[in-house]
């Protein structure tokens, strides 16, 4: 006796002695290892029937079947329409109701086979064939599945579904015209179809044609107001054209219609961030965590939150959290800078988060045709061509570019924000170009319809950032520059430019990209940047008449608690002397303030600035004595305002890209002797100096006779080395070399 029979034969003896689950137990066993076992079906048909009379169990069945169906029990739908097909065979209209159970179960092939077993009985059936439109796609088979459709349409050209569903194929395939007419086509045939309504909207927000978007999800909320998809994808296209606070309306209705989805806390927390509202933000990133506590993404942005508000309790669950978590919660790189300097990790969250963007890209990109001799065409893409620290770099570099051999283009992919530093900067441009309502078809076509021949992204993995553009690629050199201190971990950025001390000789293998490195610093300045009007009388700006001040005017999220220790150490051994640091918000505020008096610092000591124009918070670096560095993510814009204000710079270089910028500023300035080389040698040198006025006069005069002689603000000398390295990079592509690196001399 075969094992299967001995399962059979138990099966009809629990049977018999009246024990049906034990039977149906046995049964689904074999069915689960062979489903179209054709002996188990009938076992399984017999036994669900139980002795009663075949048209009433069959009224029962397709019953309970509707419910299943309804519930989406699948499994439990697929099994008992198995059962009623082999007691009834007679009826081929049950494979389409199984068919309909196997869409359900994302099992393409099974669903096909059973509903082309209905097709043969109902070849003009419009509902089977256009199931089976969604089958043959469940397999990835799009053509065949958009012939279904069609076919459906040309037999009955009202069937909203149909309409729906090639729409939602087009737009899967990029077709996004003929989509669009397909939505149309739907809501003519049937104008409440909700979920036609929504993939409208989500085509609309895809172009960034916000309105539009805005006007589709409308009429959905109007018709279903307990759509949770819906609330959420109105709250994302809100927020992405900035009325941050209908957004976060939106996405408190999602959550409260969802409580228990996890993704409706993540999207308000992310929109209570933006608006500043930190301690809202933090609540719902937690109710997130408490749905979802393997989410590794929530986890990471609920210690982000807490960086940015000065909360240090938990700061080393961080390093706990696994590099590599998966696809579906990747750690964005960024967030990651503040907890963790080992280059090695770093590009490996960059890597998950490379290939997250570059899920489903394809690239079309053909480089065009280009004649040597010609003037090499650059694309700065960003976000951040306003009033942003960028910007405070970046203009001194546009205005110096050679325009008799560089053809200079800005894709912006922000707002402007109306203080005219975007339009001062176009005259230093050939072209500027907003790419900011376009969605990532229409930007790709336009930017290679430009002929690039080298695009640099000024973004990475910060906010606003648009590396899927890079990832579909937009001319034949692709360069990583100056927005994020780090690498992308991706190879659609051939190169990342950098310096010997940012990344030093023999550190290659903590990026994706090839380094090209530029002499003194990588870091662009402007030696114009206006230095504005301050007070002579420095308690007009809350600090103490006399007194050495200590000053870090990083963002508050920069700062841990080692350097803070020290912070307060010296503050205790430097009679009168206060710390000055930048209000980032209320609740990092009051916890600097309790960090300090838990250690022994009287809280009126540490002075807090508020935000002032660039120009006049350059001049009121005058009344401080020395910046203090942070530590696993320096001063980057910060420091370099510092230096050009005449204020020294204390750093210490550690080990990634961001804990090495402070060190690269002081090389490139000729103060190599302001970069400690541990936390001690940082203390003992920050408390010289501050004991002794004359050392630290002296480092102030040598800052002064330097800051105009040494490379780190010759903006011209720095556009000549980064046009040597763009040379060099577009001349290798010309020979169909490959990337690799390139060092620049400084001759």
């Amino acid at each position: 006796m075969s094992g299967l029979d001995a399962i059979f034969l138990k099966a009809r003896s629990a049977q018999k002695r009246g024990d049906a689950d034990e039977a149906r137990r046995l049964l689904q066993g074999v069915l689960d290892k062979f489903p179209q076992n054709r002996k188990a079906i009938d076992a399984m048909a017999r036994l669900e029937q139980g002795g009663r009379d075949p048209q009433t169990w069959l009224n029962e069945e397709v019953a309970a079947i509707q419910t299943l169906h309804a519930q989406g029990e699948h499994a439990d739908m697929a099994r008992r329409t198995e059962a009623l097909i082999a007691a009834f065979p007679q009826l081929p209209a049950l494979h389409g109701v199984l068919g309909a159970a196997y869409l359900g179960l994302k099992d393409g092939p099974r669903a096909a086979t059973a509903l082309r077993k209905a097709m043969t009985a109902f070849p003009g059936d419009p509902a089977h064939i256009c199931n089976l439109g969604i089958a043959l796609r469940q397999q990835g088979m799009m053509a065949q599945a958009e012939e279904a459709y069609r076919r459906v349409i040309a037999l009955s050209p009202d069937h909203a579904q149909a309409h729906h569903n090639l729409a939602n194929l087009l737009v899967d395939q990029g077709r996004s015209d003929e989509a669009e007419a397909a939505y149309r086509h739907a809501l003519t045939h049937q104008p409440d179809y909700a979920e036609a309504l929504h993939g409208l909207g989500d085509l609309y927000r895809g172009r960034r044609d916000h309105q539009r978007a805005v006007e589709q999800y409308e009429a959905l909320l109007r018709l279903r107001p307990d759509h949770h998809d819906g609330w959420t994808s109105m709250a994302c296209v809100l927020l992405e054209r900035g009325d941050k606070d209908a957004a976060i309306a939106a996405f408190t209705r999602a959550a409260a219609i969802g409580p228990d989805q996890g993704q409706a806390h993540i999207n308000m927390a992310n929109a209570l961030a933006l608006a500043g509202r930190l301690d809202e933000a933090h609540a719902a990133f937690s109710r997130a965590q408490a749905l979802s506590p393997d989410n590794h993404h929530v986890a990471a942005q609920c210690l982000y939150l807490e960086a940015h508000m000065g909360d240090w309790r938990r700061r080393d669950a961080f390093v706990a959290l696994p590099v590599e978590p998966g696809a579906h919660d990747p750690i964005p790189p960024f967030i990651a800078l503040p907890f963790d300097d080992d280059p090695a990790r770093q590009l490996a969250r960059s890597r998950v988060m490379a290939r997250h963007i570059m899920a489903g890209q394809r690239s079309t990109y053909a480089a065009p045709a280009r004649q040597p001799g010609g003037r090499i065409r650059i694309a700065y893409v960003s976000a951040d061509f306003h009033d942003h620290a960028t910007m405070h770099l970046l203009s001194g570099l546009l205005r110096e570019h050679d325009r008799e051999r560089f053809d200079v283009r800005a894709y912006s992919l922000g707002a402007d924000d109306g203080s005219g530093r975007r339009q001062a900067m176009m005259a230093d441009v050939d072209a500027f170009i907003d790419l900011s309502s376009m969605n990532d078809e229409r930007a790709l076509a336009l930017m290679r319809a430009d002929a690039i021949d080298i695009a640099v992204d000024l973004k990475g993995h910060t906010q606003d950032g648009r590396l899927s553009l890079f990832a579909q690629r937009v001319a034949p050199v692709q360069i990583g520059y100056l927005g994020y201190p780090g690498s992308v971990g991706a190879d659609f950025l051939d190169y990342i430019i950098a310096d010997p001390v940012v990344v030093p000789p023999g550190a290659e293998s903590g990026y994706a990209e090839r380094v090209i490195r530029l002499p003194g610093s990588y870091q662009c300045n402007d030696n114009r940047r206006v230095i504005g009007a301050c007070p002579t009388d420095r308690t007009a700006l809350g600090l103490p008449q006399s007194g050495f001040v200590f000053c870090s005017f990083n963002q508050n999220w920069k700062i841990g608690p080692q350097e803070f220790d020290i912070w307060m150490r010296l503050l205790t051994q430097v009679e009168d002397s206060v710390l000055w640091l930048i209000r980032s918000n209320p609740w990092a505020q009051e916890r600097l303030i309790q960090a300090a008096q838990d250690r022994g610092v009287d809280p009126a000591r540490l002075i807090f600035a508020s935000k002032l124009p660039h120009a006049d918070h350059l001049a009121r670096h005058v009344h401080a004595d020395l910046f203090l560095d942070s530590f696993i993510v320096n001063a980057h814009t910060t420091a370099s305002d510092a230096l050009w204000a005449g204020l020294p710079v204390l750093t210490m270089a550690g080990r990634q890209f961001a804990a090495r910028v402070g060190a690269s500023l002081m090389t490139a300035i000729g103060l190599p002797d302001m970069i400690a080389s541990s936390p001690h040698d940082y203390e003992a040198k920050a408390l010289e100096l501050a004991q002794s006025p004359e050392k630290m006069a002296a480092v102030k005069t040598r800052l002064a006779g330097q800051r105009l002689t040494t490379p780190l603000f010759d903006t011209a000398g720095h556009a000549r080395h980064i046009e040597a390295a763009y040379r060099a990079a577009h001349e290798r592509a010309m020979q169909g070399l490959r990337p690799d690196h390139i060092d620049i001399g400084g001759a």
